[in-house]
């Protein structure tokens, strides 16, 4: 009796280890097989959308303050239709020398017509209308941005910087 209650233990320590031993090899199939068709579905992936050539070119004309060439480069392209393209002709028109304000406000407006929630044609519109010395045209774009950015953003930051620094001057 004892002989076969010690056999009955023995084979149940062996049975149990290899269920442990078992559960092992599965965990570890498992993830080798959530692995796999991870990568799988990483290669099966659409491929992320990239900025346009023009876009890439003019953001980098406009970084080296070239912006007689960032006019030229957007003018090739013609774009009409981007909110994009129409903020940054808008800024380069802005910042070249001399700069064109007419022409700068008349693309921020395309550019917002377009998309009303642009953040950066709704900063430089801003900052054009402290050019012009419209505080609350000013005012009225960064209360916009505020929306926009529900948890704050650059655009409004910058925006709300340049508007105190008017005031102080003024």
């Amino acid at each position: 009796m004892f002989k076969q209650k010690l056999k009955n233990q023995y084979i149940k320590e062996r049975l149990s280890t290899k269920d442990a031993q078992m559960k092992k090899i599965l965990l570890v199939a498992l993830l080798f097989l959530l692995t796999v068709g991870i990568s799988q579905a990483a290669d099966t992936a659409p491929p992320i959308k990239s900025d346009p050539v023009w876009l890439t070119q003019t953001r980098a004309s406009i970084k080296s303050e070239k912006y007689n060439q960032a006019i030229q480069q957007l003018q090739a392209a013609n774009e009409t239709g981007s909110a994009d393209w129409n903020n940054l002709m808008g800024y380069s028109l802005r910042k070249k020398q001399p700069p064109d304000l007419v022409g700068a406000e008349k693309y921020y407006q395309a550019a917002l017509k377009i998309d009303p929630n642009h953040r950066g044609a709704l900063e430089y519109y801003g900052q054009l209308k402290l050019t012009n010395n419209d505080l609350p045209g000013a005012e009225a774009l960064l209360a916009r941005l505020d929306k926009v950015c529900t948890f704050g953003c650059e655009e409004y930051s910058d925006l709300k910087e340049a508007v105190q620094k008017y005031k102080s001057k003024k």
